[in-house]
């Protein structure tokens, strides 16, 4: 309170004082512009001119206020838009889950209108008009999703793979995706798209240059990436077996065997594969060292079991080769039944069947009571073939239905 009093008696000290002057000394100012001419005191001009410059201010701020005001509507008009476009982009979503594929179709661009980045709602109508199966919108709205994003060539690239995939349209999907390839490091699901369009293509020979960058950029797991290196590679050791038909086939498979990674070449399946080819393509010489070197490494009853169609100079030596791992393995029923065989070619008749029921005893197979069907028909015993035949054939027919029988005839 006394600080207020104080500052009024020197607003009044002050005011006196600009009176007392102004009357002692009042000044004099004159404008002159053309034929006009302005006179006043000075006092008087300098009001005049602070005034001028308060309008001036107080106009200034207003304009910049009115202006802010407009911005500010501005904005909030367009964020209130960008609200309800993204409320709509959710709906139509959702629509899509739901496989409301119109409905959210619709929707989507419907937002799109408003959205200020309305890539997503472009590539969502595309996958909803193709599941409508209406491939020209399709192409349409992919065609405005990449206008509507410099940067979005790979997005619409593997949305539009994908579609292609779930069309089984394997080629145009390639076609697509080398397109987005080059860059493998950044997009790694472009390599994973490749090797289903190459899987439906059953192109092997891709699919097996595809399989470095797969696993250097761990598209998929170990072990489906192992499963699929056992695809591609037993395929590709068909089809060298297969080509050409010039007699050349041992060397070809020889060749290709000793391309893959020693891993590859202990793989179990392949090496079966691998053998079996051999043996068909007349290698027998080279089926047998396979056969010895991998069972040298660990025992393989399938191996084993090949061992049976290797047919050798000397099948004595065989039979002595088979009966040997037969004293590490007595019950092990393919061995057994490879013996059979070899016991078969050294015309050993009740070695080869004593060998076969054997096999039987350990495990009851179709292929064993074949082989022994055969041997006894040769042998003369007719009932005892027909069993043994009857028995296989029952054993490789599981899924008869449980049906009503007559009864056997009394004799």
């Amino acid at each position: 309170m006394r600080k207020l009093l104080v500052l009024v008696l020197l607003a009044l000290l002050l005011g006196v004082g600009v009176v007392a002057l102004v009357e002692t000394s009042p000044g004099y100012v004159l404008i002159s512009y053309g034929a006009y001419t302005v006179e006043t005191s000075l006092w008087v001009g300098i009001f005049l001119l602070v005034l001028l410059t308060v309008v001036l201010y107080g106009s200034v701020a207003l304009l910049r206020k009115l202006l802010a005001s407009q911005r500010s509507l501005a904005g909030w008009l367009g964020s209130r838009k960008a609200r309800q476009a993204a409320q709509l982009t959710n709906r139509g979503l959702i629509s899509f889950i739901e496989g409301n594929w119109a409905r959210a179709r619709q929707q989507l661009l419907r937002a799109a209108q408003g959205s200020e980045a309305p890539l997503l709602n472009y590539l969502m109508a595309a996958r909803a008009s193709f599941q409508l199966g209406e491939p020209e919108r399709m192409r349409e709205y992919l065609s405005a999703a990449e206008r509507s994003d410099a940067e979005a060539d790979i997005a619409v690239d593997l949305t539009q793979a994908e579609l292609k995939l779930k069309a089984r349209q394997f080629e145009q999907a390639v076609a697509t995706l080398e397109r987005a390839r080059s860059n493998a490091g950044k997009h790694p699901y472009v390599l994973k798209l490749l090797r289903n369009a190459y899987f439906g293509l059953s192109d092997w020979p891709q699919l097996r240059q595809l399989l470095p960058e797969l696993r250097k950029y761990r598209v998929v797991p170990d072990a489906e990436l192992e499963e699929l290196e056992r695809t591609v590679h037993t395929h590709l050791l068909h089809a060298t077996a297969d080509h050409g038909g010039d007699g050349d086939a041992p060397k070809r498979l020889h060749h290709y065997w000793q391309g893959l990674s020693a891993a590859q070449r202990r793989d179990p399946a392949l090496l079966h594969t691998y053998t079996g080819l051999l043996i068909h393509e007349g290698d027998h010489e080279g089926a047998a060292t396979v056969i010895r070197k991998a069972l040298k490494q660990g025992w393989d009853s399938d191996l084993a079991r090949l061992f049976g169609y290797v047919e050798l100079p000397d099948p004595r030596r065989q039979l002595a080769q088979g009966e040997a791992w037969l004293a590490e393995h007595p019950q092990d029923p393919e061995l057994l039944l490879c013996l059979g065989r070899l016991a078969c070619r050294q015309q050993l008749w009740g070695k080869a069947r004593e060998y076969f029921e054997s096999s039987n005893r350990q495990r009851r197979s179709p292929e064993t009571f074949a082989e022994l069907g055969r041997l006894l028909t040769a042998m003369g015993e007719d009932k005892a073939a027909a069993a043994a035949f009857r028995k296989g054939l029952l054993l490789r027919e599981k899924s008869l239905p449980r049906l009503p029988l007559p009864e056997p005839a009394q004799r």
